[in-house]
């Protein structure tokens, strides 16, 4: 049965940052993986911003050694604005780079356990509400964007959602799948109950098509369900775990997420993103269209 505690509005959001990139290496030696641009504009901007735009106010940062440069990004820079002004230089640039002071809250995962336990690192400040979780990596593109669709469709049905989408079936033993339940009503076929998640079947095993992406809404019992979660795949604490098991204890739906993703977590995703959405703007993508023919002999 459905309780106003399951529909609590969705205020706080975390994002697990603390991860080293060594796939990018050696761009990642000193930079955080999330700063990395997708043309001026840094992988976890692209996050706050499908945050903020969602109506997430606290953002909750579980970080690392090495990933304070992810803070300063959402500080006050006074000599680079002081200096810009002098100049006369516009400072809408750095707009989207202000949060209220705080509304950004960092934790330290110590130890690399997983992401299970970098979202358990986040218990104290998530408290008893609902929360949201972002990956970075998996970058969401959108018109409204993928939390906004989450937070509407949880204000009907509250509970615990998470954001799917459609893969060719070849391809799902590369993810997180669910198994779906009933379709509901109103909702253009978006909305699908959740009755079981599989991490990484096999083809003929894939109990659907439907993956699971990086965005998350979850109550807060999902901490208490971590907090005795047995260590899984790779020997670390996986968040799919923890969720399954509140799978027919709590409401459980996917929201299949109308819009793009792009899997920047790999080079080739990256690629594609930042060729994707240059060609796409304004002021550089006739240009960048221009020179990608020129490259390939179009």
């Amino acid at each position: 049965m459905m309780t106003d505690d399951l529909k609590k509005p969705v205020r706080k959001a975390v994002f697990p940052v603390a991860g080293l990139g060594t796939r990018f290496l050696p761009a990642t030696k000193a930079i955080p993986k999330e700063l990395l641009p997708i043309v001026d504009r840094p992988l976890i901007q692209y996050a706050v911003d499908e945050a903020r735009e969602a109506g997430i106010e606290e953002l909750i940062f579980v970080t690392g050694r090495g990933k304070t440069a992810i803070v300063e990004h959402f500080d006050h820079a006074f000599e680079l604005e002081a200096t810009m002004s002098g100049r006369g230089k516009d400072l809408e640039a750095l707009e989207p780079t202000r949060i209220k002071p705080g509304n950004l809250i960092t934790v330290r995962q110590q130890v690399p356990l997983g992401l299970g336990h970098a979202i358990w690192c986040a218990r104290a400040i998530v408290g008893n509400e609902p929360f949201a979780i972002f990956l970075p990596d998996e970058l969401m593109i959108g018109q409204p964007g993928c939390m906004k669709q989450m937070v509407d469709a949880y204000a009907d049905v509250g509970g615990n959602l998470i954001s799917v989408l459609e893969v060719p079936r070849e391809e799902v033993s590369s993810y997180g799948v669910i198994a779906p339940g009933e379709s509901l009503e109103g909702f253009g076929g978006a909305l699908t109950e959740v009755t079981g998640l599989v991490e990484k079947p096999k083809v003929e095993d894939a109990p659907s098509n439907l993956i699971i992406s990086g965005r998350y809404i979850l109550q807060p019992q999902v901490m208490r369900t971590l907090e005795t979660q047995e260590a899984g795949a790779g020997g670390e604490i996986q968040l799919t775990d923890a969720m399954a098991r509140m799978i027919g204890e709590q409401p459980f739906h996917a929201v299949t997420f109308a819009g793009r993703r792009f899997d920047c977590g790999s080079k080739l995703g990256f690629v594609e993103a930042t060729l994707a959405l240059a060609m796409e703007r304004e002021d550089i993508g006739a240009d960048v269209r221009a020179m990608a023919e020129r490259m390939l002999g179009v």
